[in-house]
Formats: C-alpha cells, structure tokens, sequence
C-alpha cells in the first residue's frame, strides 16, 4: 500500500500535498503556524512567497479570513504573532458548504425534506 500511496501523492493534489510540494517546503518553506482545522502555513526564508499545506481536502474556503488576509499579504504579521481584533458579532469561520447537503436551503426549498406550503403561489396550469 506504501507504493500507491506514494504514485498518488505524486500525481493528486486535491487530498494533501504533492511530493514535490512537500520537496520544496523542506528545501525553502518555513513553518509559521497552524490553524485550528490542522492546516499548517508556511513562507519563504525571505518572506516573499506564502503557502498553506491542507490538512486532508484542498478546499480555498478552508481557510480563515485571518490566515487568508496573511497568505494574500495583507498583513504582514501571521495571526500567531498578532491576532486580529474581532466583534462581537462576528461568526466563527465556515467552510462553504454550496454543493453539499449540509448548504443552506430558505423555507419553501424543494431541497428541504419539509417544504413549506405556500399560500402566496399559485402553479400555471395549461387549458
């Protein structure tokens, strides 16, 4: 299973990282820290390229505005070093979940498994 494991990794990028990926976070990558989903983040020793290694699926919207606003150099301190002031109001992070069954679904969805009766509709039919 060793073998396989290692051709796929070569190969697929979707499911972790690559072998050459991992090749160049050894050569050039410095650790900078960790999220609270696993992913770990690193950048360059001069500080000019920044990366994520995902923890299982590479899913962009895995990633916390904190840590995306550092990858994209809008800040130039990773949340580990300076933390970003929340509100109140301000929701936990989510991944997006469009195309999954755990999505949204409004009352009166035919996704739902209970939709709504709509008073306010009524169906064309043809004469």
């Amino acid at each position: 299973m060793g073998i396989v494991r290692s051709v796929l990794r070569a190969f697929t990028w979707w499911d972790g990282q690559t072998l050459n990926t991992q090749f160049w976070t050894w050569r050039k990558g410095v650790g900078v820290g960790e999220d609270d989903q696993g992913n770990r983040f690193y950048e360059t020793r001069d500080g000019k390229r920044r990366w994520v290694i995902f923890n299982g699926e590479a899913e962009a919207s895995r990633v916390s505005p904190d840590w995306h606003g550092w990858l994209h150099h809008t800040f130039s301190e990773p949340p580990t070093k300076a933390a970003l002031p929340h509100k109140a109001w301000e929701k936990p992070h989510r991944e997006n979940l469009t195309g999954t069954a755990a999505a949204y679904a409004p009352t009166g969805s035919i996704r739902r498994a209970d939709p709504a009766a709509r008073a306010d509709y009524e169906a064309w039919q043809p004469e």
